[in-house]
């Protein structure tokens, strides 16, 4: 669907000639919303600065080689070798004095672009400081303690003095190279930074955020051990404020992150990270005291899992979807036969996993699969053996036990599916029943499933 969009995309630019517009005081200013080991997202927001509105835009730039053009939106992109040409669409070319607009992308590869103009004339405008280095990419942490962390990012080309660490913004730490750890911290405190790169000219945009805690957390029962599944969009749930409030739940699983196209994550497959529902309900419940887990996959919608081609590029996409929201554990529900009943895919998933787990220190990665009545079938076992075959680390493994055929006692049948789990997984790790038991999930279906099993209260 990815490659059709972009080919439908390439193919109306080429059928339409669009001349650059004469030059005229636009500005386009760039910026990476989300990093990861093997390429990032980003946009530029291109301003009208001039007194008089202007009627098109069309912003260029250059691709390093190693690097190219992934997908888009929000403008019409094509190539010529690494070079870029972006036109409006037809809804965001007109802007009023001082109006912005903005388009997005996605790069494989770690280099930024260079060479920008807008309109003919350069991005940064008669006002701008085309000499500043560009913005560090792949921010990430490497490690925590009860009172400090430790980050690292990739460094930037050109001229570059150091860079300045930032915690909103308030500078943290001014260094040449391109790791620190920022002590004196408080223990079980939460923290974000950015980093920015300078030289005499000035300083770059600061990068994409990353998010951590310090250890030294106490207390009893994990808070994410009950998170149910919320669907944004879908239904008529209550608040989630009010549900917390009845309850004591503290933690939501938010359904469910597809494929955007390829490789890139998106809600529901077609809304964007930030800035929509989904969005919107995180933030109501961290507002409110909580705090959420993604669900990656599920039974239906193109899946992340089939279209990202390998382990790197899938634990990038998961990456995009941890550095958006700042997330302290992700759930990957591994379902149907594109992904679940796929060995190629299944280990394409918990390899990605591994990398997940080596990025992000302290992040909670949660396996989701359906099974039988008396445990994992064929496939969750092969899931299992594999996980501890690859050493993916994985937190939690988590049966979903509905739509098995289960007939009208969901209670024993639940609890033979539980200690078919304990058993495959005593076997895989040579863990203790403690230990297996500590590992494990349940993901009931209230009510009524699918099949008509009904799962009552008590």
């Amino acid at each position: 669907m990815a490659t059709f969009a972009v080919a439908l995309a390439a193919a109306l630019v080429a059928a339409t000639v669009v001349a650059p517009p004469a030059a005229s005081a636009a500005t386009a200013a760039f910026v990476r919303t989300s990093s990861w080991g093997s390429g990032y997202e980003a946009k530029f927001t291109v301003t009208n600065d001039s007194s008089a509105s202007i009627s098109s835009w069309n912003v260029q730039f250059d691709l390093p080689a190693g690097s190219s053009l992934g997908t888009f939106w929000d403008a019409r992109l094509t190539t010529s070798g690494q070079h870029v040409t972006a036109v409006n669409q037809s809804w965001n070319g007109t802007l009023a004095p001082g109006a912005s607009t903005s388009f997005g992308f996605v790069v494989s590869g770690n280099g930024d672009p260079t060479n920008c103009t807008v309109n003919g004339g350069s991005c940064t405008g008669g006002g701008g400081n085309p000499s500043a280095p560009a913005t560090p990419g792949g921010l990430r942490v490497t490690g925590t303690t009860a009172s400090s962390i430790a980050l690292a990012w990739n460094a930037v080309g050109g001229t570059v003095t150091g860079y300045r660490v930032y915690e909103g913004s308030t500078v943290r730490a001014t260094l040449t190279g391109t790791s620190t750890t920022v002590s004196g911290l408080a223990a079980c405190s939460a923290h974000s930074y950015t980093v920015a790169a300078y030289n005499s000219s000035g300083e770059s945009a600061k990068s994409a955020p990353v998010s951590a805690t310090t250890t030294g957390c106490t207390g009893g029962t994990a808070p994410m051990a009950a998170a149910p599944y919320l669907y944004p969009g879908w239904g008529d749930p209550p608040a989630p404020s009010t549900v917390m409030g009845a309850t004591g739940i503290k933690w939501f699983t938010i359904a469910f992150v597809l494929s955007g196209g390829g490789c890139t994550p998106a809600w529901d497959g077609s809304g964007p990270l930030t800035g929509g529902a989904h969005a919107n309900t995180i933030a109501a419940i961290r507002a409110a005291g909580g705090d959420v887990i993604p669900s990656i996959g599920g039974w239906s919608g193109n899946k992340l899992g089939p279209n990202c081609s390998s382990a790197a590029a899938l634990a990038g996409a998961y990456q995009q979807v941890i550095n958006a929201f700042g997330l302290k554990a992700i759930d990957i529900d591994i379902e149907n036969s594109d992904e679940f009943e796929n060995a190629v895919v299944q280990d394409r998933i918990l390899g990605a996993l591994k990398i997940v787990k080596q990025n992000n220190p302290g992040i909670k990665t949660i396996v989701t699969f359906g099974t039988s009545t008396t445990g994992p079938n064929y496939w969750g076992t092969r899931l299992i053996n594999q996980a501890a075959a690859l050493g993916a680390n994985i937190d939690t493994f988590t049966i979903m036990p509905f739509d098995f055929g289960g007939g009208a006692n969901m209670y024993q049948n639940t609890i033979n599916a539980a200690e078919g789990l304990k058993n495959a997984l005593k076997t895989a790790f040579g863990w203790s029943d403690a230990t297996a038991y500590a590992h494990m999930g349940i993901s009931g279906m209230n009510g009524l499933s699918d099949q008509q099993e009904l799962t009552a209260t008590a």
